[in-house]
């Protein structure tokens, strides 16, 4: 009997949420999705320090010897990510997400210059656009600036979505694909209700199950990748979804687990779905996300996290330049 790994592969493209490179090697995804606290907790790992040396000696030689410890780092701070993405693109034959800095999510302009220059870094290394997903805060401000990207030929992955409002938003706006945080929104739940779930009723898997046959229905080219699962029932749940990106915690319990895995999301039944469509502009949206207790929190909360990891990993990369010059 097959194991539950390789018969998700045979409905899902399955894609590695991880910044360990040893790992995607190991469960051999199709694509690789970082975020900021992957990337700050692979930066500490001693096998990978070599990568964080590389972009802080690049950055102090193209800065020169007069600037400052910070200077440097915040320089090494914007190709890190990148650094991280170009090892993980010898190892996977797909795409790999890499995500702008989450202090720009409510800043539609600082969104479409890092973004840019995050591409670039990828394309001055030779790597063409469609190996890369851009990520980006399902904010409307990030949503807007994922639209114009989208049409420069810049592919987004619109991270941290929570409601179905997101989901419309980014559909209308073509993106390539989204993120569902299937285990925060569980996690909202539970602690909101005192309850547990399980199975289809689990809200994370609802709220994907949702979008998919939404987006499905209507026609929508976005393709949907639920994303931060707490166990592997809400993965098996979401069986025939576009994407799922799994920690690799995850992929092991599934890679080492027999049995039958049924297909749940069947994109052939959305046509003759009873759905009704709702039209999105920005008053909409905001009514909806204030509406939307559990979006409007852990949207807030994720930007909050993601942003914190950025500042520890500046202040980690600073602690590393003082050394290096020790060092020399």
């Amino acid at each position: 009997m097959a194991n539950l790994l390789d018969q998700l592969k045979s409905y899902t493209t399955v894609v590695s949420d991880t910044g360990d490179i040893n790992s995607i090697k190991k469960y051999k995804p199709t694509d690789a999705t970082t975020n900021p606290s992957l990337i700050a907790a692979a930066a500490q790992m001693p096998e990978y320090q070599s990568i964080v040396d590389d972009c802080l000696l690049a950055a102090r030689k193209q800065l020169g010897t007069a600037a400052t410890d910070e200077q440097v780092a915040a320089a090494a701070f914007k190709s890190l990510a990148v650094a991280f993405g170009k090892k993980i693109l010898e190892i996977v034959p797909g795409r790999v997400s890499t995500e702008v800095d989450a202090r720009l999510s409510f800043d539609t302009e600082g969104t479409l210059a890092a973004a840019r220059d995050i591409i670039a870094q990828y394309n001055a290394a030779g790597i063409t656009n469609d190996h890369v997903l851009v990520k980006v805060a399902s904010t409307w401000e990030g949503i807007k600036a994922a639209e114009i990207l989208e049409k420069e030929g810049i592919h987004c992955n619109l991270t941290l979505l929570f409601g179905l409002h997101q989901a419309i938003a980014c559909a209308e706006a073509k993106v390539t694909l989204i993120s569902p945080f299937v285990g925060r929104i569980l996690d909202w739940y539970k602690k909101d209700t005192g309850k547990d779930y399980h199975g289809a009723e689990d809200p994370g898997v609802e709220s994907v199950t949702e979008i998919f046959y939404y987006y499905k229905h209507f026609g929508y080219k976005t393709q949907v990748m639920g994303a931060s699962f707490r166990n592997t029932g809400e993965i098996t749940e979401l069986a025939g979804c576009d994407l799922l990106t799994i920690a690799p915690k995850l992929l092991e319990e599934l890679q080492t687990t027999e049995g039958t895995l049924p297909l749940k999301l069947d994109a052939s039944k959305a046509a003759a779905m009873n759905i009704d469509k709702i039209p999105m502009d920005k008053a909409t949206f905001d009514a909806m996300h204030e509406k939307n207790r559990m979006a409007k929190d852990k949207l807030q909360e994720g930007i909050d996290g993601f942003s914190k990891a950025l500042v520890d990993l500046e202040a980690l990369l600073a602690k590393r330049v003082a050394e290096l010059n020790v060092a020399v």
